[in-house]
């Protein structure tokens, strides 16, 4: 499920997933995984530079209310 995109990034969550909510984000250039909670935490990257995951971190922050609502939704529903 594709919560947002913004700047070349597609946030979204796969439907089988752990119960830690988190968001997977993708690019041209990579993919990685940030924790949500209890703070905002790169899990996993894959080719997405320094620069890039402070941007994701940076999108994430100021999404984090939509895509935890977002994640509710989904899993918690």
């Amino acid at each position: 499920m594709t919560v947002f995109k913004k700047n070349g990034y597609r946030f979204f969550f796969f439907s089988r997933e752990e119960e830690r909510p988190h968001v997977h984000v993708v690019s041209a250039d990579g993919e990685s995984k940030s924790w949500l909670e209890p703070e905002i935490e790169i899990a996993k990257n894959y080719y997405h530079s320094s620069k890039q995951i402070r941007e994701i971190e940076k999108l994430i922050k100021e999404k984090h209310y939509a895509i935890i609502n977002a994640w509710n939704m989904h899993f918690r529903n």
